[in-house]
C-alpha cells in the first residue's frame, strides 16, 4: 500500500510530475549507470520528453530537472538556493558530471529533445502523458542503456517494462483496506477510527534500524512534514517581488498578510469570514513558494500543495480545543483518503486533469480537518465526498505552462471548499445519497473523457485565451 509518506513528499518546486518525477528518474538512471559499471564508458546522454512533459516542460523547469537528476540531486535533498547556480554552471560550460562523478559533454537542444507532436515515447507499453526517454552512448554512438520512465503524479515514477512484481507484494500491516467501503468497514470491525487504523498501518511499514518504537518514528515523521510545511507558509509570506517565468504574477501573500494583521491590531475582529481569509494567504504562500522552485510538501502534488497546510493552519489557529493530536488525526486522516485516490483513480493533472491535484488535495483537507475536529469516520468519508463531488471536471490550463494562473489561487479557493466541506459533513444528520468510493470512480473516468488538450498542455482553456505577456 501507499503510505503516508508517499503522498507526502519533500521537494521542490515548480511541480511534482514536471520536476521531481523527472529528476528522480534521471538521477535513478544515472546511478544504476554506476551501480551497473557503465558509467565509465558513456560519451553522451540525450533525454526525450513526450506529451505534457513536452508541452509544458519548460514552465515547469522540466529541462532544469532533468540536467539535475543527471548531475546525481534528489528533490528531496538539493538545497532550492543552489539550483540557479548548479543549472547556470552546467549550461556555461556545455558540461554535465552524471551521478556527480562522471563528465561528458551536455549540449542543448542536442541532449534534450521537446516531442511536442508525439504523446507517448515510441514503443513503450505504458500509455501516461508524461514520458520521458534517456539514452547513454559510447563514444562509438553505440546505446549502452535505454530506459523509458513515465511521471504519475506526486512525484511518483515508474519505469516501463520493469518487473515490480515484488514491489506489489503486500506489505506487514494489520489493516490493509482498497476501498473506502473496506476502509469503513475495517474501521468499524475493529472499533478504530480512521486515523488510529492508519497509525496503524503506517507502524507496519516502518523498517528496522531505529531505536524508537514504531508509534513514534511515525508520528516523528509526520512531524517533521507539518514543520517543513510551517516554514513554507513562513517563507511564501516573508517573500514578496515578481514570480520567475516571464507571466510577471507578483506575490500576494506578504500583502494580503499584512493587510489581515493591521485589521487585527486596529481592533477590526468583526468580520466572520477573516478565517477564511487566512486560508487564501496560507494557500497562497505555499503556492507561491512553489512557483518559484522552493521547498515544499506534495500534498498529494506541488501544483496542490498549498491546501492541506492552509486547512491544518485553519484547524490550529481557529479551532477551539485544536491541539498536536488533532494535527496527527488531520495528517493520518488526510493520507488515508489520497491513498483511496492514488490506488484508485490519479493525482495526475496530465491524466485526469486538476480534479486530480485540487481535486483531491481539497477531498483529503475536507476529511482530515473532520476528523481533527472530532468528526466520526462517516462524517470523514462524506466531508472527503463532497470535497470532490464540487471539483469534478475541473480542468488543468495552466498559461504559459507555469504554476501560477490559476494554480495559485486555485489551492486558496480548495482550501476554502474543504472548509465548508467539513462543516456541511459535520452538520448533517441524514445518510447521503453518493460515496467516496463513487466520485473517486467517476473523477477517473471524467478525466479520462477529458480532452487532452485541457489535461497540462497548454493548449485550451485559460492558456489558450489568455495572452501570457
Amino acid at each position: 500500500m501507499t503510505s503516508l509518506f508517499d503522498l507526502y513528499k519533500i521537494g521542490v518546486g515548480p511541480s511534482s510530475s514536471h520536476t521531481m518525477g523527472p529528476m528522480r528518474a534521471a538521477c535513478r538512471f544515472t546511478r544504476d549507470l554506476g551501480a551497473r559499471d557503465l558509467l565509465i564508458r558513456v560519451d553522451r546522454v540525450q533525454g526525450e520528453l513526450y506529451g505534457s512533459l513536452a508541452l509544458t516542460g519548460l514552465g515547469h523547469a522540466t529541462d532544469r530537472a532533468v540536467l539535475l537528476g543527471l548531475a546525481g540531486n534528489e528533490p528531496s535533498a538539493i538545497d532550492p538556493a543552489a539550483i540557479e547556480s548548479t543549472v547556470a554552471a552546467i549550461r556555461q560550460a556545455r558540461q554535465i558530471n552524471l551521478a556527480g562523478t562522471h563528465a561528458i559533454p551536455f549540449e542543448e537542444p542536442r541532449d534534450l529533445l521537446f516531442h511536442r507532436d508525439i504523446m507517448f515515447p515510441p514503443g513503450a507499453a505504458t500509455q501516461h502523458p508524461n514520458g520521458l526517454r534517456l539514452t547513454a552512448f559510447d563514444a562509438a554512438g553505440s546505446v549502452i542503456d535505454q530506459r523509458i520512465f513515465f511521471s504519475i503524479g506526486g512525484g511518483f515514477i515508474v519505469e516501463d517494462g520493469a518487473d515490480v512484481s515484488g514491489d506489489k507484494q503486500q506489505a506487514a500491516i494489520p489493516f490493509p483496506f482498497h476501498s473506502a467501503a473496506e476502509l469503513l468497514s475495517t474501521a468499524q470491525a475493529n472499533s478504530l477510527s480512521i486515523s488510529q487504523l492508519m497509525l496503524e498501518n503506517e507502524c507496519g511499514l516502518v523498517k528496522g534500524g531505529s531505536a524508537l518504537p514504531p508509534v513514534e518514528v511515525v508520528k516523528q515523521g509526520i512531524e517533521h512534514i507539518w514543520q517543513v510545511m510551517q516554514g513554507c507558509v513562513q517563507r511564501g509570506i516573508a517573500a514578496e517581488g515578481i514570480l520567475p517565468g516571464g507571466l510577471n504574477v507578483r506575490r500576494r501573500a506578504r500583502r494580503l498578510s499584512e493587510r489581515l494583521r493591521e485589521k487585527e491590531a486596529d481592533g477590526v475582529l468583526g468580520d466572520p469570514l477573516a478565517p477564511l481569509d487566512w486560508v487564501t494567504v496560507w494557500a497562497m504562500a505555499v503556492n507561491e513558494e512553489n512557483a518559484a522552485g522552493g521547498r515544499v510538501v506534495t500534498a498529494p502534488t506541488n501544483g496542490a500543495a498549498g491546501v492541506v497546510p492552509a486547512v491544518a493552519h485553519y484547524y490550529r489557529r481557529f479551532s477551539p480545543g485544536a491541539d498536536h493530536e488533532g494535527i496527527l488525526r488531520y495528517f493520518l486522516t488526510s493520507a488515508a483518503i489520497g491513498i483511496l485516490y492514488k490506488e484508485n483513480a490519479s493525482i495526475s493533472g496530465a491524466e485526469v486533469g486538476c480534479q486530480g491535484e485540487v481535486g483531491v488535495a481539497c477531498s483529503m483537507a475536507a476529511g482530515g480537518l473532520t476528523a481533527a475536529l472530532g468528526g466520526t469516520n462517516g462524517e470523514v468519508e462524506h466531508a472527503a465526498e463532497i470535497a470532490m463531488e464540487h471539483n469534478l471536471g475541473m480542468t488543468c490550463d495552466p498559461i504559459g505552462g507555469l504554476v501560477q494562473i490559476p494554480c495559485i489561487e486555485r489551492n486558496a479557493m480548495g482550501a476554502a471548499k474543504a472548509v465548508h466541506a467539513s462543516r456541511i459533513a459535520l452538520n448533517e444528520q441524514e445518510e447521503h445519497k453518493v460515496s467516496l468510493d463513487q466520485v473517486i470512480r467517476t473523477m477517473y473516468l471524467t478525466g479520462l473523457d477529458m480532452q487532452s488538450r485541457y489535461k497540462e498542455t497548454s493548449l485550451a482553456g485559460l492558456a489558450l485565451n489568455i495572452i501570457e505577456c
